[in-house]
């Protein structure tokens, strides 16, 4: 081939070089950035919440417990109801208490007749001590059988009311309202010799107790961030409880704060905290171990974050991409507290004003420049659901 035909050959493929490097370059530049949602970091009120456990327990417990010896005649109620104050429950062979009752009264009523002969007769010696026809002793003596004869009146009074007491005592009744468990004894039986026999329990329900324990560390950490101002406390009546069931759910039925023991249980370091839930259909019951959510303080300039905004490095430290204002990608490590819904609370790391990647993170590198995208959220994400 002659050098004539060789000249222009290696133009053309020296341009057609030179076109591919073109179109590689502009792919390159044209390749498009990695579309991202960011959240901006905005301080608001935030309720600084502790999780405690600890146990159901009834408000108000009675044993009813057989306060006379006799022989139970009948079980007037239904095992595992409910009863109120004052409904009859049990009843004991009345039949002896009626005995000592007439017996009192007739004792009684000799009391009151000799008082009556006692008082007549000090009458007639006061009008024969005037006329000095009987010495002073005698009526002295007169004074002293009356006054000992009312003596006597009084303490057969006693006797009765004692009796009465007694034989109202063979019936007994619920001393509060409440749901009655099984009985501990049956028709028959014999109760209350030598010893006061339990014969059943009753419990209040609802409302019910939720006794929990929470270390002094815990609280601790809350009086200093109170007194550093970081935190404001949640009064007493306002403080609200969330109780987490079995299965993770919530109880429906939200939940107060009664009070905080005042004295450290020495073997454990932990206080009881009491909360009080409303348990009309009695799904809550006495002994059970259960979960709460007590709000005790208040942030005020709090920050959060969602959940899918935290990364981990191979430490276990926990991370957020944070853009800067060129919209280019840093990591930026942060400490978390608690978890709030299906948000992080972030102690420390982030301030207001940051913008945080929370979706399109496995696209995002640190020292890339990522493209934001503000198409709106669906309904579901934003509200959480």
């Amino acid at each position: 081939m002659s050098k004539n035909l060789l000249a222009p050959l290696s133009l053309i493929a020296l341009a057609l070089m030179l076109s591919a490097c073109d179109k590689s370059s502009t792919f390159e530049e044209a390749e498009p950035l990695a579309s991202v949602r960011i959240e901006t970091i905005e301080a608001r009120p935030l309720s600084i919440s502790s999780e405690l456990s600890g146990r159901i327990a009834a408000p108000r417990i009675a044993e009813v417990r057989a306060r006379v010896a006799g022989v139970v005649l009948q079980r007037a109620f239904r095992e595992g109801s409910d009863v109120k104050q004052g409904q009859v429950l049990f009843r004991i062979d009345p039949a002896p208490f009626k005995a000592d009752l007439d017996s009192a009264d007739a004792a009684l009523r000799k009391a009151q007749a000799n008082a009556f002969q006692a008082r007549l007769q000090e009458k007639r010696y006061a009008q024969l001590i005037n006329d000095q026809a009987i010495s002073a002793q005698e009526y002295d003596n007169a004074r002293a059988a009356t006054l000992q004869a009312n003596a006597d009146v009084a303490a057969n009074q006693a006797a009765v009311a004692r009796a009465r007491l007694n034989l109202g005592y063979a019936t007994v009744t619920a001393p509060i309202s409440g749901r009655i468990g099984r009985a501990l004894v049956t028709e028959g039986a014999l109760v209350g010799q030598n010893e006061s026999t339990p014969l059943a329990l009753i419990q209040q329900l609802d409302p019910i107790h939720a006794d929990l324990t929470q270390s002094t560390r815990e609280l601790n950490e809350l009086r200093r961030a109170f007194r550093a101002g970081q935190m404001q406390q949640v009064g007493q009546d306002q403080a609200k409880a969330t109780l987490i069931q079995d299965d993770g759910s919530h109880y429906p039925l939200p939940g107060k704060l009664l009070f905080s023991e005042i004295s450290v249980d020495p073997g454990t370091g932990q206080i009881i905290v009491r909360s009080e839930f409303p348990n009309p259909d009695l799904d809550l019951l006495p002994g059970s171990f259960i979960r709460v959510r007590l709000e005790q303080a208040v942030n005020q300039q709090g920050i959060s974050v969602p959940q899918r905004a935290i990364q981990r490095d191979s430490a276990g430290i926990a991370q957020v991409l944070l853009l800067d204002s060129e919209d280019r990608v840093s990591q930026q490590a942060v400490q978390l507290g608690q978890v709030q819904q299906d948000r992080w609370i972030v102690s420390a790391g982030l301030k207001p004003g940051d913008r945080i990647v929370i979706e399109g993170l496995q696209h995002a590198r640190p020292g890339d420049k990522v493209a934001i995208d503000a198409t709106p959220l669906p309904h579901a994400l934003v509200t959480g659901q």
